[in-house]
């Protein structure tokens, strides 16, 4: 596992302001709900998370077929990338169990989030993506509070669901900070390609793809 770093992209031009004020403002109403509830905020973090590899790949599906053009492997990075955030809820459903009302809170904002996001990416690829790497941002420092309160002792270090352990290929004594920690990293990864498929909107230039 790579060393991990809270990194901040510095907002300087107008698209990036933007997106760092849409993120600001996610974070917000994240707040307003479940402030310090660490599980529960990671179901909706991650109901959020969800959504933005999805859409973007189903974009640049549409757009190599309009094109008939190879992606380039982009395609699957970015479903690959949507399927690892489906794997974070799933696990922190197991986690923070839910009420029904609480359910239907996620789906409501994985809907208004669905339509959101669809649109910012017409509007301006660019956009959507550094929105996705600041709102990572975001989630490595919710996750490293997360842990914070774990080795405080003020959020138990309860066993690992079987589905995390089954994910990450985990021991089968793993606690519950080693599942964060996994999945801290899986943030600190997207947060990083989000901000250079952002780059590379504005520079022209694909980064490398990664397997």
């Amino acid at each position: 596992m790579s060393s991990f770093k809270i990194t901040h992209r510095a907002a300087t031009k107008i698209s990036e302001k933007i997106a760092y004020k849409i993120t600001q403002l996610l974070k917000f109403m994240l707040n307003i709900f479940y402030g310090k509830k660490y599980a529960k905020r990671a179901v909706i973090l991650e109901t959020i998370a969800a959504v933005p590899g999805m859409v973007a790949g189903m974009f640049n599906h549409l757009k190599s077929l309009r094109r008939m053009k190879d992606d380039e492997g982009w395609i699957r990075e970015l479903l690959d990338e949507a399927e690892n955030e489906r794997m974070h809820l799933m696990i922190f459903l197991d986690i923070a169990k839910p009420s029904w009302a609480e359910r239907m809170l996620v789906l409501l904002g994985q809907g208004v989030f669905l339509v959101v996001y669809s649109l910012i990416y017409l509007l301006s690829s660019r956009t959507a993506h550094r929105v996705v790497g600041y709102f990572e941002e975001e989630a490595c420092k919710s996750y490293t509070e997360y842990l914070e309160k774990v080795d405080s002792g003020e959020v138990e270090n309860t066993a690992a669901p079987e589905i995390a352990i089954s994910y990450y290929n985990l021991p089968a004594n793993a606690k519950l900070r080693d599942v964060i920690l996994r999945i801290r990293e899986d943030e600190a990864g997207h947060r990083d390609r989000n901000h250079a498929f952002a780059d590379a909107y504005e520079s022209k230039t694909l980064p490398a793809h990664q397997n």
